[in-house]
């Protein structure tokens, strides 16, 4: 009997192990739950340190920073040292990182310390989870169920801004993330659980110069693209710490980290060919369905980050929801996320993954528009829960099987590894959406102010020279009369420069909203290569292959 047939036999009489999906789960609500803490900290954070959105989304983005620079060696790091080892390092780093977060005295100590670590701790703790997987579970639908269950988890984790919120309200910021700390010292304690697995064979270098160009390649495209808004499109702004030849350099940057990340593939080939194994191996990028299901992962993050950066935000700064009423929406979301991310592998197993996914992206770009719809200048209407839920549908479609597509593609062991370049591609869907569409928000806004009054007599030329030289945030009307108060020079100026930034600032949230929705249905083109649909399916390939492969060896010989 061949090896793949025992391991199907054994396969298909394998049970589902509770615990260990229950460890992987609680680790993924960690990570989710402490960045859906961080986005319900943006007024609590301008109070104490004086942040503005600038500092939140440079808060949010080093994280991404980190976690997406490092994910892919956090997943090869899990194939040399074993993956349990591997996910220990990263829960402690976490727990380190949310000590740093809680006692910062600034947001600079925050930022680049306490973001860092925990995004460190990302890097190693997150692909573990998917790497874990395809050990722990060798059955088809077993394997599915899994996936499914840490999908699942990141639904699960929206619920828990409503705990959060309560205590930034009741106990403050500190506690918040003093909590978070231990939280992540208990998952560390919970992953002895874990079953033991079969750990990678053979004496398996790591990739350092991969390592360094991954590294090097997505921070420079992540920082070029997160200040463009700042630095400018094209031209430098005043803004800018330098100019290439008169260029922003946050544009120079993002080419230039694109240039590094295509010699990464090349070098990478040949890493492969030498040593037998990589940082990114040829079966990440050459196989279209892994490259369908990476972008699943991707967009996941993508339209999350559309809520918490553009929805939420202007919730708690124009309209003045609390944090706990903020929190509502994230659990709106969070909750049929949950349920149809287990609930399609559980209850539909014979769902091919494609229609799932397909799915999946036309309900997420439905929600954004019911979102969209609900906006008016410094309100929203009920269409708000209603996009929330669908979104949260649609979202979770895509989480029961984004995985799952990728792990059903290829080997085992490179189903591991994947791992990293998964989750790293959902720290650059969630840094891409910040950059992006913060980007068309914070224009938008600047210059539809500007365009606004260009032409009316009531506001003065030294006032209008003054608002197009700053960019302005999203804020409520009071606070916009509040920071401009000593440069407006009458009643019906400042009356003139309100209507002109609330005009400008629903255009503006509006636009980023299409530029969303735009961009999510755009991922549909991917689908078609997303073909294999079970596990069984690929091992019944790879036997007829082999046998292929035998016959002609039969017939040169014969």
């Amino acid at each position: 009997m061949s090896n793949a047939t025992s391991s199907k036999q054994g396969a298909i009489s394998e049970k589902f192990l509770v615990i260990p999906v229950i460890v992987l789960i609680l680790a993924q609500m960690g990570t989710s739950g402490e960045n859906s803490a961080m986005s319900l900290s943006a007024t609590v954070l301008a109070e104490m340190f004086g942040c503005t959105t600038a500092d939140f989304q440079l808060a949010n983005m080093v994280y991404s920073l980190v976690a997406g620079a490092l994910m892919i060696a956090g997943g090869m790091m899990g194939v040399i040292i074993g993956w349990k080892k591997n996910f220990r390092i990263g829960a402690l780093l976490c727990a380190a990182g949310e000590v740093v977060v809680a006692l910062s005295p600034n947001m600079m100590i925050l930022t680049w310390g306490g973001r860092i670590l925990v995004g460190l701790g990302a890097s190693f703790m997150i692909p573990s989870l998917l790497g874990l997987v395809p050990y722990m579970y060798h059955s088809g639908k077993n394997r599915a169920l899994a996936f499914g269950c840490i999908g699942a988890a990141t639904g699960i984790a929206t619920v828990l801004p409503i705990l959060f919120g309560v205590l930034l309200e009741s106990l403050g910021f500190r506690v918040t993330f003093g909590i978070l700390a231990v939280y992540f010292v208990l998952v560390f304690a919970a992953s002895f659980a874990l079953p033991p697995i079969k750990e990678a064979e053979g004496n398996l270098k790591f990739d350092y110069v991969g390592t360094g160009l991954a590294a090097l390649g997505l921070f420079l495209f992540l920082v070029g693209i997160s200040r463009l808004s700042v630095w400018g499109l094209v031209t430098a702004t005043a803004d800018a710490p330098f100019s290439v030849l008169g260029l922003s350099p946050a544009l120079v940057m993002a080419v230039v980290g694109l240039v590094v990340l295509a010699v990464l593939i090349v070098v990478e080939r040949k890493i492969e060919a030498k040593n037998g194994c990589a940082l990114l191996p040829q079966s990440f990028y050459k196989n279209p369905q892994v490259l369908s299901g990476v972008f699943a992962s991707f967009q996941i993050f993508f339209a999350s980050a559309v809520i918490s950066l553009l929805l939420l935000p202007f919730l708690q700064r124009v309209v003045g929801w609390s944090a706990v009423q903020a929190a509502l929406i994230a659990v709106a979301m969070g909750v049929p996320m949950f349920l149809f991310a287990m609930g399609i592998p559980k209850l539909m197993p014979a769902l091919h993954p494609r229609r799932a996914i397909q799915a999946g992206y036309i309900l997420i770009a439905a929600g954004l528009v019911c979102v969209l719809l609900s906006l008016s200048s410094d309100n929203v209407n009920a269409l708000v829960w209603v996009g929330s839920i669908v979104l949260g549908i649609g979202l979770g479609c895509l989480s029961a099987h984004a995985s799952n597509v990728v792990a059903l593609a290829i080997n085992d062991r490179d189903a591991a590894q994947s791992g990293g370049v998964q989750t790293t591609s959902r720290n650059v869907g969630y840094a891409i959406s910040i950059a992006a569409l913060g980007a068309v928000l914070l224009l938008g806004i600047s210059s539809g102010i500007s365009s606004a009054i260009a032409d009316n007599s009531a506001v003065s030329a030294e006032t209008k020279a003054i608002v197009a030289s700053q960019n302005i945030d999203m804020m409520s009307d009071t606070a916009f009369r509040e920071q401009f108060a000593d440069v407006v020079q009458s009643d019906e100026e400042m009356n003139a420069l309100v209507q002109a930034n609330s005009d400008a600032r629903l255009d503006a949230l509006r636009m980023a909203f299409i530029v969303g929705t735009v961009f999510v249905l755009a991922s549909l083109l991917t689908t078609p290569a997303i073909r294999v649909a079970r596990k069984e399916d690929a091992e019944t390939q790879e036997e007829t292959a082999i046998a292929a492969l035998a016959e002609e060896e039969d017939l040169a010989i014969a």
